[in-house]
């Protein structure tokens, strides 16, 4: 089997990954934070270690304010509806993933909010003058994709991140494919609110995210219970992170996390030099293919995501036909981005993804792009 399907979420963790999440499934298995033993202070320590390495590596602005969530999304939930002002104006991209845009397309339904979405003047990289022009008075937060999942376009988040410090808007973005490909630093960039898919380019296992947010963002819970603080309370507690992590929390996925994290820091110039080469190869190869279309900018190759089509061929048809013959694993359709869909103009036919990890090898690539010509090649008969 050849999994080419890592944005979606890696297939292959580091060993030191699966130990630690052996670990808080056995070792540190009590719940942290709701009993007073030592097995759940140990555990409470563990977890604890993960929010500062978290911290150290997003450059946020302390490990209170590290969030663990249920994934990505949820992340993005609590960073929008947390800090909801009614009546007031947001801005996103059509880069963004349905997790982003979802919750937002939801509140200005329901009248609590305006919406716009910007398309970026060049279609590779969204910039700050794309947004600019679409500021209101009532504008309170400009919410972005970093990385698109569907064939990694990018925002120049520091410019962007920038001008919103400076002129008191909130800057959340979605960090799910980019943390771990390209290093993110809260301070530099200017990110208030910053969401994390790390079963990604972490190498975390799934149904665990992360919100980091900074000293500006005053995020409300959107959820209410059990905190295991402050119990004789009718009400939440609002000392970050308990206020906002009502429930017995993921221990095994969080100390998995942090293991993921020691990867990714201990090899990160091997993984994305390794990541970078392969996708470069496989933008080159098949961009010299006949009745082949790429989506992907050679600028935003480093990212491992590479979109195409194979002309004349739903995405789809594609995918079931590299999974039944030749047992390869991409993604194809719309990718839960329709917007990003729109711009490309690939709305009816979708795009076939390929997606690497620092666990695929050159190999794979290489038979990957003699079974695309051979499909290519078969069409173009067919078409004669």
């Amino acid at each position: 089997m050849i999994y080419f399907d890592n944005s979606a979420t890696t297939h292959i963790k580091p060993k030191s990954v699966l130990k630690a999440m052996m670990d808080g499934a056995t070792i540190y298995s009590a719940n942290p934070g709701r009993s007073g033993h030592s097995l759940s202070l140990k555990t409470c320590e563990k977890v604890f270690e993960v929010r500062q390495k978290l911290c150290n590596f997003l450059n946020a602005d302390k490990p209170e304010h590290i969030i663990f969530t249920q994934n990505c999304t949820d992340a993005l939930n609590l960073a929008i509806l947390g800090t909801l002002q009614k009546g007031g104006h947001v801005i996103c991209s059509c880069n963004d993933h349905n997790s982003l845009s979802r919750p937002l397309f939801e509140m200005q339904k329901k009248g609590l909010i305006e919406l716009t979405v910007v398309t970026p003047k060049n279609q590779s990289l969204l910039c700050l003058d794309d947004i600019k022009p679409h500021i209101k008075p009532n504008t309170y937060l400009i919410a972005i994709n970093h990385v698109s999942n569907v064939n990694g376009d990018q925002a120049n988040i520091r410019e962007i991140g920038e001008f919103c410090t400076q002129n008191c808007l909130l800057f959340l973005v979605d960090g799910a494919q980019s943390c771990g490909h390209i290093k993110i630093d809260m301070q530099r960039d200017y990110i208030d609110m910053l969401a994390l898919a790390p079963h990604k380019a972490l190498y975390a296992p799934q149904g665990i995210g992360v919100l980091a947010f900074g000293i500006r963002a005053k995020i409300l819970p959107i959820r209410y219970g059990g905190t295991g603080t402050s119990s004789i309370q009718n009400y939440q507690p609002e000392e970050y992170p308990e206020s906002l992590e009502s429930g017995t929390i993921a221990t095994p996925n969080i100390l998995a996390l942090g293991a993921g994290v020691d990867f990714v820091v201990e090899n990160y110039e091997k993984i994305n030099k390794k990541i970078d080469n392969l996708a470069t190869y496989l933008l080159f190869e098949l961009s010299n293919i006949k009745n082949v279309e790429i989506y992907t900018n050679v600028d935003n190759v480093k990212f491992g995501v590479i979109g195409f089509n194979i002309l004349c061929y739903d995405s789809t048809e594609v995918v079931d036909i590299l999974s039944e013959k030749y047992n390869i694993l991409v993604r194809g359709g719309l990718h839960c981005a329709p917007l990003k869909h729109k711009q490309l103009n690939t709305i009816n036919q979708g795009i076939v993804r390929v997606s690497l990890s620092y666990f695929n090898n050159f190999s794979e690539c290489e038979y990957f792009v003699k079974v695309i010509k051979k499909i290519s090649n078969e069409k173009l008969k067919m078409a004669n």
